[in-house]
């Protein structure tokens, strides 16, 4: 099976935001919907809270209405976005008050995140996860490393 265009356009804007430096999961036009919406924040009129699975009535209707955005469901974009912040290491869904410890200038943190919510993409694509580097360490016999791994564990 092949990606989609949705996912093909969302997978690009990702990619650039990453290398520009440009994700910031506690901002909604910039953490992972923000930017696969081109830097908009009209979104979170959809969910109840940043990081939360739960529509608004306004989502409730796009949702019944099959409406979409940048190709995704309202449902679809919340749970990319949930994707995004757990892989991240926030807990959900983020408040005002919540401590957060993580550190969104860390390189290796956001690209923790994006790996959540590209593996999510994927998988709503019903593809094979793009970020799953396991298949380049697969020997001639072709048995995936971790497997390899588990049977000497």
């Amino acid at each position: 099976m092949h990606a989609s265009k949705r996912f093909d356009q969302a997978i690009q804007k990702l990619y650039t935001a990453f290398h520009n430096e440009s994700l910031n999961p506690e901002c909604c036009k910039h953490c992972a919907v923000g930017n696969i919406l081109d830097n908009t924040d009209s979104w979170k009129h959809l969910t109840e809270g940043h990081g939360s699975h739960k529509l608004t009535y306004v989502g409730k209707v796009h949702q019944s209405l099959g409406r979409t955005f940048g190709g995704y469901a309202p449902l679809e974009l919340l749970q990319i976005e949930a994707a995004f912040l757990k892989g991240c290491g926030y807990k959900l869904p983020l408040s005002r008050r919540s401590e957060s410890k993580v550190d969104r200038t860390s390189k290796e943190v956001m690209f923790m995140g994006m790996c959540e919510a590209v593996a999510l993409m994927c998988k709503l694509d019903g593809i094979e996860n793009v970020m799953d580097y396991s298949k380049l360490f697969e020997f001639e016999n072709k048995q995936p490393v971790h497997q390899l791994l588990a049977a000497h564990v």
